[in-house]
């Protein structure tokens, strides 16, 4: 309550007060948001993580801690659109079901809490626990709306707090910013993250059109060590959301350093996306291997994306969840108790083909638990041509996993796919293109999308297929999450049919194609 009211007094004190009224207003009455049922408003997810009500984009802060996953993220809490920015909280024990907990951090006067993460400081470097009670400490960007708006250019610094109460709450630095800005307009999202050869802390962030590096020994004082990404990959729009880790190169012994670098606009099908680069770092520099482009997802909807921290070793896995939306529409989309949900949290590999190194991501392996044990059904070795429509007996189109694995042979088949279609005749349609040697998404037809300008077309991808094409798709209320081939390919996509899909559809052009088994499975939801 104390720091709910200190916030308000920030935003009279600051001249924001009528605004901030004026996006209250597009809350929904408490009957309104509940008259539906908990979590069963028109698109709301079933089976990923999205607040309760009002705004949210980007995943922040995320950490593992006695036996929790933390998940922050951007939030503001009187609005659906996007507003003065706090760090929205919830907890899981699996990565899949999660517990809302209360707002972590409020803005105060040094500005909104935007981007940044979160660490466990196990040898209390900062000396805001002890080595018995260690804390977890946070940095994140400070964003000052009034410098913003008088023309300054350093609006954006970073800040530090920490919990000694497993993350229930929080405490500011005294000391805050603890990493003031030079100078420079961009200057936000902090990773930061341990490298125990120089035992000393890293941190990589967004500065305009490139990522700093910086060390610090106590996460208080911070040097700057070099910088990279001038001229380098993509460079559409600014940089954002930036992570740095270690990855072990699939059936070897190699470890090679993963950047991921998010960027609006200019990823590629339109708005915001996620690129990423392999190489080297020595605890000063990161070495790209090259500096081809390299997309996490391809989709349009998978953007700002990070990694949990803190994960044991005796696990051993790179997690990662992204915001699953796009800044050409987010804040429009036709939500309206809630806006904006996660990925399903994923695990990344490295693999090396003939000498080149990239990420394949798939579905973590607790989201297997949502498996319903009595809606499943399945096809084995059927060929077919055109559009033919697949029994799934009782699995509910909607809150689905589809799994395919199809045989493509050299006998003249141009393109073959996937059909989610409902009564109205609204379809859903991804494809694979023998010819052009890519993937397509097309939700043209898919239903609402009168909101944007920017949101009905078709999404492509570039593969080359093999001999078979396996394809899982993850179908939830408003969203598809298409992999290929064991995660060598992602798509994330939005979707929102005035009905629900209720038939699945395959088709094939050109000649027969063999579908040698599918797997359907209906999804338990994650909500109660």
């Amino acid at each position: 309550m104390i720091q709910r009211l200190k916030y308000f007094l920030w935003i009279l004190a600051f001249g924001l007060l009528t605004s901030s009224c004026s996006n209250r207003n597009n809350k929904k009455p408490v009957s309104e948001r509940t008259k539906t049922g908990y979590y069963q408003e028109q698109y709301r997810p079933q089976f990923h993580f999205s607040p309760e009500a009002h705004w949210m984009n980007d995943p922040n802060g995320l950490v593992y801690s006695d036996g929790e996953y933390h998940l922050f993220y951007q939030y503001y809490p009187d609005s659906t659109i996007w507003g003065p920015m706090h760090w929205g909280h919830a907890v899981s024990l699996d990565l899949i079901h999660w517990k809302h907990l209360p707002v972590a951090l409020y803005p105060d006067s040094l500005g909104y809490i935007f981007s940044g993460s979160a660490v466990i400081d196990a040898t209390n470097t900062s000396g805001f626990g002890t080595v018995e009670k260690p804390p977890i400490v946070a940095i994140f960007t400070y964003h000052n709306p009034i410098l913003e708006k008088s023309g300054s250019n350093v609006f954006q610094n970073q800040g530090i707090a920490y919990s000694l109460d497993h993350g229930r709450t929080w405490t500011k630095y005294s000391g805050n910013p603890v990493l003031k800005n030079p100078g420079i307009r961009d200057f936000r999202d902090p990773k930061m993250f341990w490298y125990d050869k120089a035992k000393k802390w890293e941190l990589i962030m967004a500065v305009n059109d490139r990522v700093y590096i910086y060390s610090s020994p106590n996460i208080k004082e911070w040097t700057l060590e070099s910088e990279f990404g001038m001229g380098i990959g993509a460079h559409g729009g600014v940089w954002e959301c930036p992570d740095l880790f270690p990855l072990k190169v699939g059936g070897s012994d190699i470890t090679k350093w993963v950047m991921l670098v998010s960027i609006n606009p200019g990823g590629p099908n339109c708005g915001s996306a996620t690129q990423y680069f392999i190489g080297e770092f020595d605890g000063h520099k990161f070495i790209p291997d090259d500096t081809n482009v390299k997309w996490i997802d391809w989709g349009r909807d998978d953007y700002a994306g990070v990694t949990w921290s803190n994960i044991p070793g005796s696990d051993g896995r790179r997690i990662f969840i992204g915001w699953m939306s796009n800044w050409k529409y987010a804040t429009v989309v036709p939500t309206t108790v809630w806006r904006s949900a996660t990925t399903i949290p994923r695990e990344l590999s490295l693999i090396n083909e003939n000498g080149h190194y990239f990420i394949i991501s798939k579905p973590v392996r607790e989201f297997r638990d949502l498996r319903s044990k009595s809606d499943i059904a399945s096809i084995k070795q059927q060929s077919f041509t055109g559009e033919n429509e697949i029994f799934m007996g009782k699995v509910s189109l909607m809150q689905s996993e589809l799994l395919f694995d199809f045989k493509l042979s050299d006998n003249g088949v141009d393109s073959i796919g996937i059909i989610l279609e409902n009564s109205l005749k609204e379809r859903f349609i991804i494809g694979y293109s023998t010819i052009q040697k890519q993937f397509y998404i097309d939700r043209r037809a898919a239903g609402n999308s009168g909101f944007s300008k920017e949101f009905a077309g078709v999404s492509t991808a570039p593969y080359i297929a093999g001999a078979s094409l396996k394809l899982h798709l993850l179908v939830d209320v408003s969203s598809v999450e298409l992999f290929v081939d064991d995660g060598r390919l992602v798509m994330t996509t939005l979707v929102f049919p005035t009905e629900k899909f209720t038939r699945l559809k395959l088709f094939s052009r050109g000649a027969n194609v063999l579908l040698n088994n599918a797997e359907f499975h209906g999804l338990e939801k994650i909500w109660p």
